[in-house]
């Protein structure tokens, strides 16, 4: 194809390896499921900290599949981490739990 398409410096989601994300949205979907829909938006987001470090210790003792749900650890992990970073860009000061 000869066409041009001006979209250098645009984000480049092409390069996201969408299977892999597919482990945090079961992730998600089982939480809201456990608890409500987006619930986890009620959460101290010290309690994500905490439960990051958890699914990452597990991990490095060789634990890739969390028991509770069925899902990859590593899958916990990034929720957990898209979680800090809702809290990150959405709330103020230490709501999210800077200390």
């Amino acid at each position: 194809m000869s066409g041009e398409k001006f979209d250098d410096g645009k984000l480049r989601w092409d390069l996201v390896p969408f299977k892999e994300l597919e482990g945090m949205v079961k992730v998600i979907t089982f939480g809201a499921a456990k608890y409500k829909d987006n619930g986890w938006k009620d959460v101290d987001p010290r309690r994500y900290k905490a439960a990051i470090m958890r699914h990452i210790s597990a991990y490095m003792r060789g634990e890739i599949i969390d028991p509770e749900s069925g899902l990859s650890h590593m899958s916990h992990v990034m929720t957990n981490a898209l979680f800090l970073e809702w809290f990150c860009e959405n709330t103020a000061g230490t709501l999210y739990g800077r200390d």
